[in-house]
Formats: structure tokens, sequence, C-alpha cells
């Protein structure tokens, strides 16, 4: 995929000491609740914006929906007594109109949304005219293409303060965490729209306070501007994500051990240094290329003798040998076994796709 032109002046940024916060509970559940939650945050740590559901789209009926539009009145105050901006999620056009009505500064479009064209559209042609500041999250599922679509409609209705929100995508078997982070999609993000930031939301990630820290960390080792973070005062007897909301008081212990890398340095010796490795690598690219040729010219010959044959391209038994004999031998050299299988997957792949090319050229060259 080629990059894409977002007409953006985004205002989230990390600060020199600390990154940029995003707090709140899930749900805006009380009056009390939402006071109490963030007076709190006010205590133990250093809060950009207040975040807070208003409307929960959840995935089967019966669950806590959220309280809707009485609640933006307690965010509202809540903003009025302590002088933090707020954010809340909005998944369709009246939700739009709702915010606007109350002056919420940020909106974001969540997972569920942003998956679905007609739903990002009506809600780009509400906010057109407005000044809001926009956060789109992923996908559900690791769709690039679905994150970026719906970035470019927003910024053509207009809005030119945004971000992109990384909360992981859905996986039957995520573990040790709620949603796999696959970090290679904010990366692939960050090549597409260089100027866009990118937040995490290390809540949906993890899944669990044990790993909120550790995720965030990650998400600042990657450069990301910034954290979205579930806080609830008494996450137990939260109506909605109980099990990933973290205290405030937890919430400032987290964030007073993430340590804030900078992108580059100007040291001499630093530089010099980072010139060498690179060369060093440059050359085992290199190398790795020459021996990925040398491999597919002997899938060629492979391909030959099975066409000359008469015998299938695919071979399911010796593709099983290959995946775990490699992988046993990545293991043997402590690399990790999923690296291994994935690579040798891709090759796999493109093995498959050399002798069927060239099986399909033959037989083509036989009946002209």
């Amino acid at each position: 995929m080629s990059p894409t032109e977002l007409h953006i002046q985004p205002t989230v940024s990390h600060h020199k000491d600390r990154p940029f916060l995003v707090a709140g509970p899930c749900s805006a559940e009380s009056e009390e609740q939402v006071h109490r939650t963030v007076r709190e945050l006010v205590e133990h740590t250093k809060v950009d914006v207040i975040r807070a559901g208003v409307w929960k789209p959840r995935t089967r009926p019966g669950s806590f929906e959220g309280i809707g539009t009485p609640a933006l009145k307690w965010l509202d105050d809540a903003r009025k007594a302590f002088g933090i901006p707020l954010a809340t999620e909005v998944a369709n056009a009246e939700h739009v109109e709702w915010a606007l009505k109350h002056d919420i500064e940020y909106l974001w479009l969540g997972a569920r949304t942003t998956v679905n064209p007609f739903y990002v559209q009506e809600i780009a042609d509400a906010l057109r005219g407005t000044d809001r500041k926009v956060w789109v999250k992923n996908p559900l599922h690791p769709d690039i293409g679905l994150w970026i679509g719906a970035l470019e409609r927003i910024n053509r209705a207009g809005i030119q303060d945004m971000a992109a929100v990384h909360r992981g995508f859905f996986a039957y078997e995520s573990k040790p965490y709620r949603n796999e982070p696959k970090w290679e999609i904010s990366l692939e993000m960050r090549r597409l729209a260089p100027s866009l930031p990118i937040l995490c939301d290390p809540s949906h990630i993890a899944g669990t306070p044990a790993l909120i820290g550790e995720v965030s960390q990650t998400a600042l080792d990657l450069n990301m501007d910034g954290l979205m973070i579930e806080s609830h005062w008494n996450p137990k007897g939260a109506l909605s994500d109980a099990q990933q909301q973290v205290t405030p008081g937890e919430l400032g212990r987290i964030m007073s051990h993430l340590v804030l890398r900078s992108s580059s340095s100007t040291d001499a010796l630093f530089l010099s240094k980072l010139k060498q490795l690179r060369e060093r690598i440059d050359e085992i690219d290199s190398e790795l290329i020459d021996v990925l040729a040398k491999r597919i010219r002997v899938v060629e010959e492979l391909g030959a003798f099975k066409k000359e044959k008469n015998v299938a391209v695919f071979q399911l038994d010796r593709w099983f040998e290959i995946l775990e004999t490699r992988k046993d031998w990545g293991e043997d050299q402590n690399l990790y076994r999923e690296l291994v299988e994935e690579l040798f997957k891709l090759i796999h792949k493109y093995s498959i796709r050399t002798q069927t090319d060239m099986t399909h050229r033959v037989d083509e060259e036989a009946h002209s």
C-alpha cells in the first residue's frame, strides 16, 4: 500500500519528560464515580485528557451499554472542576451531535465502528465544519486499509487534528494478552502516514492490570506518541471492562516507572557505532538475499522435476517436515520459534508460487 496524503495539524505529542496521557473510566457510570475517579487521577498523575464512554457498543444485548446523554453533564462538571479536556466515543451521527452540544473536545471511533465505512462516513458528515479533535482506533481485525480509510474519510470532512489509536486485534487465542498487539501494523501505519500521531491503548491490549506497564513501555519504545489507559476508582465494581481497569493510584505507579526514550541522538560515539552496526546488518541482509536466490533456483529445478514425473507441486508431509525441522534449528540458535515459522511460511508460499508459475508456463508453451 502506498502512503496516504492526510492534511492534518495534530496537537497530540508526548511531553519532554512524560508521554501524552488519556485516562479515565471505561464507562461513565454515575456522577459520583466520574468525579471521584477524575479527582483521584489528578492526585496521582498528570493527565492530559479525561476519557469515559457514554455510549458503549457491547457484543451481546443485556450488557451495560452506557448511561447515554445524561452522563455528558457529569463529564462537563468534572471538566469545569479540574480543568482537563474530555474525550468520549461516538458511533453514529446522533452521538456526534450530543457531543458537540456539550463541547466534548476529543471524539474517538471505536474498533467496531472503524470496521464499517458506512458508520465512519456518517460520523464524518456529522463532523463536517467543526473543529473537533478525532482519534480513530484500529479495526477489530488487522486490516490496515480499513484503518487508513476511516482516517481519510474523517480528514476529508475537514478534520485536521487527528490521531490513530492502536488497541490491538482480535484473536481466538491471544495469550498472554486480551488482544494481539501486532505491533508491526502500527509501524506500517507510521510508514503510510508519517505525520499522524499514534496513541496506544494498553488496557485493551493487555486485558489485565498486570500487563499494562509492559505494554505501555513497549509502545513508548516504538516511539508512539501517547497512551490511553482505563482507570476507575473502584475497578472491581465497574460495570464494564472491570478486569482491565486500574485505580488512579496504580496508574500513577505505572506512569512513574515508564522510561521515555529519545527518538535519536546527536552523540558522535553513538552515531559512529550505529553506522557500524547498520553496515553489518546491510552486509548480512545482502547475504540473505543471495541465499534466498539460490534456494529459489533449486525450487525451480524441483518444480521441473515434479512436472517431468507428473507429480503435484504441494507435498503435505514434506511441508510439515520443513516447518518442524526449521523451527527446531532456529531454536538451537536462540531464535523465536514464531519468527522461524512465519519466515518459512512466507518462503514456502513463494516456493509454491514459483513452481506453479513454472508449471503453467510449460503447459502454455506445450499447447501453443
